[in-house]
């Protein structure tokens, strides 16, 4: 599999595609104040208010029942908030919820297409459903299915591998060039160079000024490609900014992961390491290996930390990730249910 992107996209003009040229009150295409969304009494969207900026990759992370997927069906129209409003493309979504619909794209993180058609003709069907001309479709399906490498298969997606079906979902939410693309788990079930592709492919879309709402369990997918992120958990947002922004307010400082021969050296490394004023706290791993969060960078490493681990296998100092920003907040992994 091909695992590059063109250099350029494709664009073209359709009468249909009429708010290619629309101009926006403001800078953020997305607005939410005090959303809220209610089932029988369980609130699984909890007040929550984040912008999101015309051209940004903005993702939306949390463990399984945080309440992401649960915002992006109500910001793609599909759910009725209980409370609360937000404003995509300038429109409201309580009062003027139709009037969104022409300006987004939803990958849904279910395969949501029709397996009795072809790719092509899964394609070009959403097309139809946002009145683009036939010479607009057959342009614009060539280039996304190329791009997704399934171009030219006359079989039934129903003979698609998972990973084909994926790519294929992401074609058909773009067909008709959104402004704003929701894009649930993209690269679920994906193999390692399917990922890749579709990574590059968000950059290129990204690079042409479209906005992308991500949500993922991945973090290095999420890494990779976010300007902002929103981490939710029980409904509520609980960090919310840049990748830097995000990590930077935990205060978690250096991160030194060490791999020790037995349980008793690392107990003894522990006991010495954990009572260091520079050491803010040591968790234990699997295989004997101890992560220690500390401040004071090198400089602590080095006179503080490294004159009391006596004996160990291996040492990797690292800053912050996503993961580790995460547990700190919630005290659970971000695939934990």
């Amino acid at each position: 599999m091909k695992a590059t992107v063109k250099k350029s996209m494709v664009s073209f003009h359709s009468d249909s595609n009429q708010f290619k040229s629309r101009h926006f009150l403001n800078d953020h295409i997305i607005e939410i104040k005090g959303l809220e969304k209610d089932f029988d009494g369980f609130k699984a969207v909890d007040g929550i208010s984040f912008k999101v900026r015309r051209g940004e990759l903005f993702s939306l992370l949390g463990p399984n029942g945080a309440g992401k997927s649960t915002t992006i069906r109500m910001l793609t129209t599909v759910l009725k908030p209980t409370s609360g409003d937000a404003y995509v493309a300038d429109y409201s979504l309580v009062n003027e919820k139709n009037k969104i619909k022409p300006f987004i794209g939803v990958c849904p993180q279910e395969n949501v297409i029709f397996e009795a058609l072809t790719a092509e003709d899964n394609v070009a069907f959403v097309g139809r459903m946002h009145g683009m001309r036939p010479e607009d479709i057959k342009t614009r399906s060539q280039y996304l299915l190329e791009n997704m490498n399934i171009a030219g298969r006359k079989k039934a997606s129903k003979s698609f591998s998972g990973g084909m079906k994926r790519r294929l979902n992401l074609a058909m939410s773009l067909v008709h060039q959104p402004h704003i693309l929701f894009l649930d788990e993209p690269t679920a079930g994906l193999d390692p160079q399917a990922r890749r592709l579709v990574w590059d492919f968000i950059k290129e879309l990204k690079n042409t000024g479209m906005t992308i709402v991500l949500t993922t369990h991945d973090m290095v997918e999420a890494d990779a490609l976010s300007d902002h992120v929103a981490i939710m958990d029980h409904g509520k947002i609980i960090a919310l900014g840049t990748l830097e922004e995000v990590k930077r307010g935990t205060n978690n400082g250096n991160i030194l992961d060490v791999s020790f021969s037995s349980k008793d050296d690392l107990l003894r490394a522990k006991s010495k390491i954990g009572a260091l004023e520079s050491v803010q706290k040591t968790e234990d791993k699997q295989n004997n290996k101890l992560s220690v969060f500390f401040t004071g960078g090198v400089k602590s490493f080095k006179l503080e930390i490294l004159p009391e681990l006596e004996s160990f296998k291996t040492l990797h100092f690292r800053e912050d990730t996503l993961e580790d920003v995460f547990l700190k907040l919630t005290g659970r992994g971000l695939r934990d249910n």
